[in-house]
């Protein structure tokens, strides 16, 4: 159940309290002993995600093998705030056993200080990877910062001629007020509501061909409000998806929101139909 479907205590009965506090509570310890358990693990991976990914040169295709499927570009991950690619461990692996889809990692500097030169960096990656792979367009999987990044380039510096779909996962859409102390830190600054690029953001995309599809979490802690992880944009082609039943660091690392993303990257013929609404249900998990 999504913390948005409690009714308010007030109108709960008396009888029904504590057995809806109780449930509640034990999905928030769930959740917390799996972020724990996750970001133990993640400290272990994060010295192998350091380095640049190994790009492998281009082989041409056999003559019998067609070059380009549009339907199934390649896929480059983009982690982060102070995060590299070893966040992309389980995700990679799992969307790698469900096809041959290529597959990639890109690292930008946790020096980073601007979504900006970011989102510069990311469209030269990008025109890089199609040059190297002969596709004209490819997906991004995004997660919090990442994706914000991948937005920014898709919807302000013209990368929705070369990204299909975006898929991101707890990412602050419309800014998030936590941790006012980390104000310090200029990207922070950027991802806060007001900011001179959530209201760039907000301006009108029109044509913008990219589809979008937003995971967000009800135990985020990250997001204030929760539905800043949503994508709410007139003019673009947006399903937002709710996961229950975990926090920020479990999105990019649970099976079951793995499978949700393989089925967002699947060959939609029907993608863009239902542009601007939200067209997915949600996504519990165990």
């Amino acid at each position: 159940m999504a913390l948005a479907d409690l009714p308010p205590f007030r109108a709960l009965p008396r009888r029904l309290l504590p057995g809806r506090l109780a449930g509640l509570s034990t999905v928030l310890v769930k959740a917390t002993a799996l972020e724990l358990a996750i970001l133990a693990g993640h400290l272990v991976l994060y010295p192998s995600g350091l380095t640049p990914e190994r790009r492998a040169p281009r082989v041409p295709a056999p003559a019998d093998v067609p070059s380009a499927t549009p339907e199934r570009p390649p896929v480059l991950l983009l982690h982060g705030f102070i995060d590299n690619r070893s966040v992309f461990v389980l995700l990679r692996r799992a969307l790698a056993q469900h096809g041959t889809r290529h597959l990639e990692s890109l690292n930008y500097s946790p020096l980073t200080c601007d979504i900006k030169a970011a989102a510069t960096l990311l469209g030269r990656h990008v025109e890089e990877l199609c040059e190297r792979t002969g596709r004209d367009r490819i997906d991004i999987v995004g997660h919090s910062l990442g994706g914000l990044i991948a937005r920014y380039y898709v919807q302000r510096l013209g990368g929705d001629r070369r990204v299909r779909t975006v898929v991101t996962l707890g990412t602050p859409h419309s800014g998030t007020r936590v941790a006012p102390l980390a104000d310090a830190h200029p990207i922070v600054r950027q991802m806060r509501p007001g900011s001179s690029v959530i209201e760039e953001l907000k301006e009108p995309a029109p044509g913008c061909t990219t589809r979008f599809v937003s995971f967000w979490s009800d135990l985020d802690p990250l997001m204030v409000p929760l539905e800043t992880a949503c994508v709410d944009h007139p003019d673009l082609i947006a399903q937002n998806v709710r996961v229950t039943g975990i926090g920020h660091l479990a999105l990019p690392v649970h099976p079951a929101v793995a499978a949700a993303v393989r089925e967002a990257l699947a060959p939609d013929p029907a993608a863009g139909a239902n542009g601007g609404a939200d067209t997915r249900g949600g996504l519990t998990v165990a």
